[in-house]
């Protein structure tokens, strides 16, 4: 028998569109409440809609995660809403390409500045929450990137290589609190941040789609407790 998570209340990082949006819609579908994080309010509110009318408890909080005092107030939120969190999944990110030499080196910063420091920012905030409740798991989506660096990904996969490390020492942290940490490392996504406008036009039966991650989340979760993938590689069959 494996973990039941019905009933559970996840925290979801960029949850306004792309895989933080079908994981929440899938959670809400497997009874979970979530709370929704993301920059863009409009969003949000209709990741909200969705998922309440799906019979769950769903609140957001408009949040830069690169701010901490923004992601302290907005997890404070969060809590007061739904209950504290027995789930995290950081998926905000963004993609930044380009040379190091050719990249100006403010983005090249704010890569890290969301991509690393975000997602250090929201598990600080939420941690606490589950040391408290002896229990819980942190989902981070880092990407293939994070495994395999490739020209012109510097400060991308520079970000992607970090969270591998973070979520490394973090996991040896709290397996005593029997807190899972793991990483979902996909390759290619249709996803806004990989198409951009031509997202929808790409062949849904060739490239990996949002929902695609969430059901793969939901099936991790349901591992019994003393169980866990700490590391995962996600890939498109035959995108060819």
């Amino acid at each position: 028998m494996g973990q039941e998570i019905n009933g559970k209340i996840a925290y979801i990082t960029g949850a306004g569109s792309g895989i933080g949006r079908a994981t929440a819609i899938k959670f809400a579908k497997e009874g979970i409440h979530v709370g929704l994080i993301a920059r863009t309010e409009s969003k949000l509110k209709a990741v909200q809609e969705e998922a309440q009318a799906l019979g769950v408890n769903a609140s957001i909080a408009v949040t830069d995660i690169a701010n901490m005092e923004e992601v302290n107030e907005s997890i404070s939120k969060l809590e007061k809403d739904l209950g504290p969190a027995d789930i995290l999944i950081n998926n905000a990110g963004i993609g930044a390409h380009g040379s190091l030499l050719e990249m100006d080196p403010e983005e090249w910063k704010h890569t890290f500045e969301v991509n690393v420091f975000g997602t250090y920012h929201v598990t600080r905030a939420v941690l606490p929450q589950l040391i408290e409740k002896d229990k819980g798991d942190i989902i981070n989506i880092s990407s293939s990137n994070g495994l395999k660096g490739t020209a012109g990904s510097s400060a991308y996969s520079g970000s992607k290589f970090a969270i591998q490390g973070m979520t490394e020492a973090l996991m040896q942290e709290v397996r005593k609190n029997n807190i899972r940490v793991f990483t979902l490392n996909p390759s290619l996504v249709a996803t806004e941040m990989a198409f951009g406008e031509d997202v929808d036009e790409q062949n849904k039966e060739k490239f990996m789609q949002p929902e695609d991650l969430a059901e793969y989340m939901v099936s991790q979760l349901k591992l019994h407790q003393r169980i866990f993938i700490k590391t995962s590689l996600q890939w498109a069959t035959n995108p060819f």
